[in-house]
């Protein structure tokens, strides 16, 4: 990492966007005082749509001077999987904390995108290309959303550092999480 410039922090949340209590708005409240945090803002239109998501992430890095460091939580982290297939080579990250992947190639709980609303808005299959930077998996040994082993499977095909985080569910405050410590305990040795 270039050390004479602090890398922009860029949260990239789910499909249920920006959500108040959520660790991401904690942690952007908390770094946004010593150091730039951009959030990929939500989408007015299809919302569903990978492109229309992938898109969002890229123009949000073209307003972005200098290094960068992407924040991605659930179906974040697979758009930005997505993103780093069509663009990291023009615009590298200098690394990327990916937390709670969704397993979006296996039946997700109710209320959740079906696998055939997930196939015709662009998601399948998932991308299995390793990332052209450093990134760690946050993982839930219980996460409603993908099993450990799945999980596993993808921070292996990514070529990312896979952290067990204990039964934690998925991150969310759902699962008891507004603040989220660990964040920044990643963000920290993802910049060593």
């Amino acid at each position: 990492m270039n050390m004479t410039q602090q890398s922009t922090i860029l949260i990239v949340p789910g499909l249920r966007d920006h959500v108040e209590d959520h660790w991401q708005t904690h942690l952007a409240r908390h770094l946004s005082g010593h150091r730039k945090v951009v959030t990929v803002p939500p989408l007015e239109v299809d919302k569903l749509s990978r492109a229309a998501r992938v898109a969002a992430i890229q123009r949000t890095l073209e307003g972005i001077d200098g290094p960068v460091l992407a924040v991605a939580h659930s179906a974040g982290v697979v758009m930005l999987v997505h993103w780093a297939q069509a663009h990291a080579q023009a615009r590298p990250l200098e690394g990327a904390l990916l937390a709670a992947p969704p397993d979006f190639e296996s039946p997700l709980p109710a209320g959740y995108p079906t696998l055939d609303a997930l196939e015709d808005n662009g998601w399948l299959p998932l991308p299995r290309s390793p990332l052209p930077f450093r990134s760690i998996v946050a993982a839930s040994t219980n996460d409603p959303l993908a099993s450990f082993e799945r999980v596993h499977d993808m921070a292996s095909a990514w070529g990312s550092r896979l952290v067990n985080v204990g039964p934690v569910g998925h991150i969310n405050p759902a699962s008891g999480h507004g603040e989220w410590p660990l964040a920044e305990e990643f963000i920290h040795a993802l910049e060593a």
